[in-house]
């Protein structure tokens, strides 16, 4: 029986992989539907041919990009606003009519910390979070579809204890930024799927070349490489902090 169909809705190619990339391609092999928003970078940039590589690998269909530049990166989308900057109302009205043309059973994205502060993760989460709740509403944005409002929104985090343990692999000389362990609602084992999700951060090559984190893990040893990415860890938005065994995403 396939699992929950899932809308993931990242910053920048690259994010869904890293973030959620085993949980997509674990539902995808279910026979779910998965689809992946990336809030930046534009189509026909050499990003956006990597993200349709990865996604492909992943079974996550076609990018769906809202077309904004990176905060660090105005070549990204020429001519366009940066994502942090361009009007709120705009944003969350591209969002909501990617949720109501997909119909999601549940959504993902960064948390309110987008794991390392970047402007474009944290103000991600904004937008996503504004956009799910729209998306249900038939009069806000009436030009965007027809309503829908998914069963769940989860956040992609780093409880505490894995943060200690991957600082230093993931981000030598930086901080991830985590919550509480018992903030976490799911702890995900995507061990069986851990080889397709890594080949899709590697399609991401121009971040493997610059030695971002896709590089990163590519010059880790394979071993400490799965390890790395084995579980992915999310929080229910709108649950309080957990009181019994992790649960998986459900809607």
């Amino acid at each position: 029986m396939p699992l929950p169909s899932i809308l993931a809705v990242f910053a920048h190619p690259d994010d869904e992989s890293l973030s959620a990339g085993g949980v997509l391609a674990r539902h995808a092999a279910s026979g779910a539907r998965t689809g992946v928003v990336t809030a930046t970078w534009a189509e026909g940039s050499s990003r956006a041919g990597e993200l349709a590589d990865a996604l492909r690998i992943l079974g996550a269909g076609n990018p769906r990009m809202l077309g904004y530049a990176d905060a660090r990166v105005p070549e990204s989308a020429p001519g366009a606003d940066r994502f942090c900057d361009a009007p709120l109302d705009e944003a969350v009205g591209r969002l909501v009519a990617q949720i109501r043309e997909f119909r999601p059973d549940i959504v993902v994205t960064h948390d309110a910390y987008g794991a390392t502060g970047h402007p474009d993760h944290v103000h991600t989460h904004r937008v996503t979070v504004l956009a799910v709740d729209a998306a249900g509403w038939g009069r806000h944005f009436p030009e965007a579809g027809d309503p829908w409002h998914p069963s769940a929104l989860y956040l992609a985090a780093f409880p505490d204890s894995a943060a200690r343990a991957l600082s230093d692999v993931l981000l030598p000389g930086r901080e991830l930024y985590s919550v509480p362990d018992e903030c976490i609602t799911a702890a995900v084992d995507v061990g069986p799927w851990a080889e397709q999700k890594l080949a899709a951060v590697m399609a991401h090559r121009s971040e493997v070349e610059r030695g971002a984190l896709p590089g990163r893990l590519a010059a880790m040893a394979p071993g400490d490489r799965e390890r790395a990415v084995s579980t992915e860890w999310y929080v229910r938005y709108g649950a309080g902090p957990r009181r019994g065994p992790f649960a998986e995403l459900t809607v």
